[in-house]
């Protein structure tokens, strides 16, 4: 996956907006960072933001792609994301995870609610 089809997709999340926090790219919901992209070695990482439980189902998922950012972060949860490694259909379901851990109550409740209306 590339930097581009990542921000697409974290793009895709209702209310998703982009800017920038500590000089990189965040992705917030109701003003809160649900992802981010980084620079490492040279490369493009993703970020997002898990509760424990779900970034160890992504670790034992897809150990290749997803892995705890070193120190207290990650064990809160954020997942440090390799996006050489990943695929869409395989991220999409953690992106809406850390979108749905971040984003209102109101719009959550206008999000599933459209998902039920369609046929």
């Amino acid at each position: 996956m590339t930097e581009e089809s990542y921000r697409r997709l974290l793009l895709s999340m209702p209310g998703a907006q982009e800017r920038e926090h500590m000089g990189h790219p965040d992705f917030r919901v109701g003003g809160r960072i649900f992802a981010t992209i980084f620079e490492r070695e040279d490369r493009s990482w993703g970020m997002l933001k898990l509760t424990p439980e779900q970034q160890e189902r992504a670790c034992d998922d897809s150990p290749a792609v997803f892995e705890p950012i070193p120190g207290a972060w990650g064990t809160r949860g954020c997942t440090r994301v390799d996006l050489r490694a990943a695929r869409v259909a395989a991220l999409r379901p953690f992106v809406e995870l850390a979108w749905r851990n971040t984003a209102p109550r109101a719009l959550l409740k206008q999000h599933d609610h459209s998902e039920r209306a369609v046929p």
